[in-house]
């Protein structure tokens, strides 16, 4: 498996990686998945890691505009994001028969979008905190912010557990945060053209994104197939926090159960 592409100028830790499927039945089906708003590929390894010990290939993309400076996001789309993802995804296909998408908050949001647009493709959705509206009030003056200032003050590591930093940029990008709600408003719009199966993993306390946000998810696809997973010990970020093995192991057996039994017989176009 070809590895991503590294911005010379990327931030240490917050590189792409990418994991190879193992020899087991496994080992054909891909996890793609996606970092959040503001953060990192660093936020998502160690789900990456318990993903590829089980056997699965793994890929997580850095957006664009991510993992360099802040202001370097406040020059990317959300055009520019849904593409990496789309990237990212087809690399991964290339070697598996089936992949599941998973992403945190904004990355949530991008792997909705990507069941949206490419229904046939997605195998299923897993979601932590994903992302789709806020209700602060004070949302309401950001475009007007936006244009007095390109920063505002950070979403970063909101974690629960002790001594656990996320790797992410130390300011909001306010432009960028324009076209992440641009981006929201187009994936809700759409949400009932998800017809793959979802597993919503949320926490109870969330100072980042409020749990309605799920609920919207959970209310608005189309999928037959849905479960939702209320996690008591963690905040926004969490994949890094309290309830990480949860959602590593939670994960891990939710795919096992939606992924067809190795019956020997070879994938289409290889006999």
């Amino acid at each position: 498996m070809a590895g991503p592409t590294v911005p010379n100028d990327v931030m240490p830790g917050a590189e792409p990686f990418a994991f190879p499927g193992g020899d087991g039945p496994e080992g054909r089906t891909g996890v793609l998945l996606v970092h959040g708003f503001t953060g990192t590929p660093m936020s998502m390894l160690p789900w990456g890691e318990h993903l590829a010990a089980a056997g699965f290939a793994v890929r997580c993309p850095l957006l664009p505009g991510h993992g360099t400076r802040w202001q370097d996001c406040n020059g990317s789309t959300h055009d520019q994001w849904t593409t990496a993802v789309d990237d990212a995804f087809d690399a991964l296909a290339a070697d598996c028969d089936r992949v599941f998408v998973a992403g945190l908050s904004m990355g949530g949001t991008l792997s909705i979008r990507l069941a949206e647009r490419r229904p046939d493709d997605v195998a299923g959705l897993l979601l932590v905190n994903p992302a789709l509206l806020t209700q602060r009030v004070d949302a309401k003056l950001l475009p007007l912010v936006a244009k007095i200032t390109g920063s505002w003050a950070p979403i970063a590591s909101d974690i629960k557990k002790p001594g656990v930093t996320e790797l992410a940029y130390p300011k909001l990008p306010t432009r960028a945060m324009l076209q992440l709600r641009s981006l929201w408003a187009l994936t809700r719009a759409d949400l009932p053209k998800v017809t793959v199966p979802v597993i919503v993993f949320h926490s109870a306390e969330d100072h980042v994104v409020e749990p309605i946000n799920s609920q919207v998810v959970l209310d608005g696809v189309s999928s037959t197939d849905t479960t939702e997973v209320v996690l008591r010990d963690s905040y926004h970020v969490a994949t890094l926090d309290n309830d990480a093995p949860l959602i590593f192991k939670g994960s891990v057996d939710w795919i096992r159960e939606r992924v067809p039994a190795d019956t020997g017989t070879p994938p289409a176009g290889t006999r």
